[in-house]
This record gives structure tokens, sequence and C-alpha cells, in this order.
């Protein structure tokens, strides 16, 4: 099949190097590149470099709702539009310009999460089990019938693990899904409106955590956060990123801290969890106990929000 691809994040390249070893991609849209550092560099999207790699025609514009747009999507002929994050709302018009018009492979197993941040909600709400569906695309968010469901169960993932996860899961549904599209034999299921959530995008507030939360809470708060929407505390004083938890044995009061040259161990409302790595303000990622012990008075040492 001819086939556009539109994404922008990692999540989206391993359905896009599926469809790269068994289709013709025209054209690969992406984000345009985003600014970031000190230095204001610009910077490329997974999608955008992979894509390079592959030897792919690349188009980054801000918008697709204007009538130049929408006829240059068209003017590829393209069989099948396929998306995966891509980040831009589409308009009717690219929806129905291609031949048998868009689908997109969405990180949840919908009805379930429907919208922005389906992976981080899942977690969040301590869902067992999330998946990927291949849907039709609509004009409302997310609404359209799907045709293929895998899932996945979640247990301890964090949201950096279980995106990859569910992105090479994505991969492999859209290459399953695929044939059966192009030949008109696929069997949509249509989203029962009862069952629908929404996963609306995660700020810092969602992934902030303080002594006053059960332990649950605290780990599934820690688990969903991301660069994007880190879970930052001040913990003896210093502004620290909480990368990786579990649950710990040892029983502080809420707020407190107990370190040993092995752990360090957090207080919270109904029990403790251990941290096993952080990224102090300012430094990279490193092992918790490895930071403990360049600070001075821990043990016996306060946390809490940042603010």
């Amino acid at each position: 099949m001819r086939v556009v691809f539109m994404g922008t994040p990692e999540f989206a390249v391993p359905s896009l190097r599926a469809l790269a070893a068994g289709h013709d991609v025209v054209a690969v849209y992406t984000r345009p590149d985003s600014v970031s550092g000190r230095g204001g560099k610009t910077r490329a999207s997974a999608v955008k470099e992979a894509a390079r790699e592959l030897g792919l025609n690349v188009r980054q514009p801000a918008t697709l709702r204007d009538t130049e747009q929408v006829a240059g999507v068209r003017a590829f002929g393209a069989d099948l539009i396929v998306v995966a994050a891509y980040g831009l709302i589409l308009p009717l018009a690219v929806l129905q310009a291609a031949r048998l018009g868009a689908v997109n492979v969405h990180a949840s197993l919908l009805p379930r999460w429907r919208g922005a941040a389906p992976i981080q909600r899942a977690i969040l709400a301590g869902d067992e089990r999330t998946g990927v569906s291949i849907m039709r695309m609509e004009q409302g968010l997310d609404t359209g019938p799907y045709c293929l469901q895998v899932g996945t169960e979640i247990g301890q993932a964090g949201a950096v693990e279980l995106t990859e996860r569910l992105a090479e899961l994505g991969a492999r549904a859209l290459e399953q899904a695929l044939p059966a599209i192009a030949d008109g034999t696929a069997v949509w299921t249509v989203q029962e409106e009862s069952l629908v959530t929404y996963a609306e995008k995660i700020t810092k507030n969602d992934v902030a955590i303080s002594p006053d939360l059960p332990q649950d809470e605290v780990l599934r708060r820690i688990r969903a956060s991301s660069p994007a929407a880190p879970c930052r505390i001040v913990l003896a004083g210093r502004g620290v990123t909480l990368l990786r938890a579990a649950p710990a044995e040892a029983r502080p009061a809420p707020g407190a801290i107990a370190y040993t040259r092995t752990a360090l161990v957090l207080g919270v409302a109904d029990g403790a969890i251990e941290v096993a790595e952080v990224k102090p303000d300012g430094k990279g990622a490193m092992d918790a106990c490895a930071w403990a012990r360049g600070v001075r008075d821990v043990d016996g040492a306060v946390w809490g929000s940042a603010r």
C-alpha cells in the first residue's frame, strides 16, 4: 500500500519502521523541530530522525488545517494514512485524503483512556492491564471504531518502560491489521460510550507526592512521572526528582527519612517507600544511596513536596 505516516515521539518510531519494511511510505509528517536547552538548539523529533535514516520524504507543517496542506496530503495519492502520536488535530478533509481513510495506533484498550496521556493515566488509576488499539479516525477525540486490540499487563512498569513496550505492540498490531484493512475484511467494533474515560494531559500536580499520601498512591505517581512532568520532592533540604522506588518494610514516620548505606527510605502515610534512583536538581540520574552518601545528615531528616 501507499501510506502517509504521521507521528512525532519515540512511541511512533516502531510503527514507522514496520510500515517502511512492508509498504510504500510516500511521506512522513511530524511536528516542527522544537527549541530546547540554554543554547536554544533545535531538536528534531524521533520520527524525523528515523524517517531520514530510512530515506523517506519528511514534511513538518505547523498546521494541517489550511487548504494548501490538505491538498498536499491528497496529492500523494495514498491508500491509507497511519497516525501514531502525531500531536496535531487532523481536520476531516485530511482524514478523507487517502482512499481508505486514516487509522490511529492508540496506546490504550479503547474506550478506556481516550485522549492525550493514556499510558500515564492507566498507571495513575492502578489499572492492571492496558494495550494498543488500531482504530479508524473520526473528527471526535479517539471516538472511532477499532479493528484490533492487543493487551499487556502493566505490573510495576513505569511510564517510560510501558511506553516502549506499547510502541512495539502497536507496530506488531499494525502489521497484523493492515492486510485486512487493505482488502476490506477488517471487522470494526464500535466503542461502548458508557465505558469511556478520558486521559487528560499529565501535569506536575498529577505526579506530586507528599508524606500524607498512602504508599500505593505514592508509588503510582512516581511510576507515572516523566521528564515532562517529573515527581520532585525536597529531601533533606535539597531538590530531587524521584525516578524509581519500591515498597519498603521499614516504617519511619510520615515525612521522615531513614538511611543506611544500602537503603534510602521515605516515610508515607501508611508505610514507606525505598528510593532506588534519583535525579538531583541540576545533575543527572544516579543511584539513590550513592547520592545520599554525599549528603550529610540524611538519616533522621525530613522530606516533603516541592512547591
